[in-house]
């Protein structure tokens, strides 16, 4: 797993945190080490920043596979170029409702990788990243699910 400073796992630790606080159940297994554990869990772990055009700061080892990229490469990169160019009104309005609700845990849509693969993520959970003060840090996305197209 990448090396993280105190202040990016602390990051990394409100994405497990955050998606506790919403849905009350946890997002990985309780005890250990919470980046470690969102870092080699089964399924696909995302998150990006508050920017006015937001970059990815995390992805697990589960997505840098999936959307073939390396760490560095991933949390460089714009989150909204995962999706197609076609994609990304409706990857927007997800976007809102996600700010808005807080939590959903019911999308599906088509993603893309570095190499241009295509892969449908179905009843992915996308959910606010909030401090124990209610402060917006980013947005988060986990699944377990996905066909490749």
């Amino acid at each position: 797993s990448p090396d993280f400073t105190a202040i990016e796992a602390k990051r990394v630790a409100l994405i497990a945190e955050s998606y506790q606080r919403l849905s009350g159940t946890p997002l990985v297994p309780p005890g250990g080490d919470l980046v470690a554990a969102l870092w080699s869990a089964s399924m696909a772990i995302v998150a990006h920043d508050t920017a006015a055009d937001p970059i990815f700061f995390f992805g697990n080892a589960k997505a840098l596979e999936l959307f073939e990229m390396d760490f560095q490469t991933f949390t460089r990169f714009p989150s909204r170029l995962s999706a197609e160019p076609v994609l990304r009104d409706e990857r927007a309005r997800l976007l809102e409702r996600v700010t808005r609700d807080g939590l959903i845990t019911d999308y599906a849509g088509v993603r893309i990788s570095a190499t241009g693969r295509r892969f449908r993520i179905e009843q992915a959970a996308v959910w606010n990243l909030l401090d124990a003060s209610g402060q917006r840090h980013g947005q988060a996305a986990a699944f377990s699910r996905w066909v490749p197209l």
